[in-house]
């Protein structure tokens, strides 16, 4: 079978004219060149470059993995290479049941990732025990740890998972890089005992 070859003329062929120009960020402009603070292009920098490291203990992990798949693809937000070594990575990931006995682990993990780090807590056992309200079971991360954004959902949906992600990146874009040396931040650690 041959294929088909559609000759259009250029004068033929239309634009969209519903086309949107994004503003440019604040900064001034001149002739070749745009200035911004430091501020603003380091935040668009993390932003658009999350590492995560994913900590799946049980079904929210499978919603994770189909997040990661091609139909969904977290990658075109800038998460593509997920990593499992917690000093490489900058977004932990907590998808599932928390055992108490798990929680000096996860701390562990949460401590060895470099600053700036940022947490997630995927479904409703991460976020508050779900429906496992027993002794053995965490009744919430943010019981041993900072949790930044919370995922509802048992097990949430890989588009839940995704807006969790754009949360993040919100929070990223905007955090001011002295924000991690502030008073405010240095107290919400302590209270978590980590120093």
């Amino acid at each position: 079978m041959r294929p088909v070859r559609f000759n259009i003329h250029p004068k033929e062929a239309k634009l969209n004219d519903s086309l949107m120009v994004t503003e440019l960020p604040e900064g001034h402009t001149g002739e070749g060149f745009f200035a911004t603070s430091l501020d603003k292009v380091v935040g668009l920098a993390r932003k658009n470059s999350i590492w995560p490291l994913p900590f799946a203990t049980s079904c929210c992990g499978i919603e994770f993995m189909a997040t990661m798949g091609s139909h969904y693809d977290l990658a075109r937000f800038g998460s593509e290479r997920v990593g499992f070594s917690p000093r490489q990575c900058d977004l932990l990931m907590v998808m599932g049941t928390i055992a108490k006995k798990m929680g000096p682990v996860l701390r562990q993990v949460y401590l060895q990732m470099a600053e700036p780090r940022w947490v997630i807590a995927v479904g409703a056992c991460a976020s508050s025990g779900g429906i496992f309200d027993s002794y053995s079971v965490l009744q919430g991360i943010d019981q041993i740890i900072p949790v930044d954004v919370y995922v509802p959902g048992c097990p949430p949906r890989p588009e839940a998972i995704i807006d969790g992600v754009l949360k993040i990146q919100d929070l990223v874009h905007n955090e001011s890089l002295r924000r991690r040396n502030s008073d405010h931040y240095k107290a919400l650690l302590n209270s978590y005992g980590i120093e």
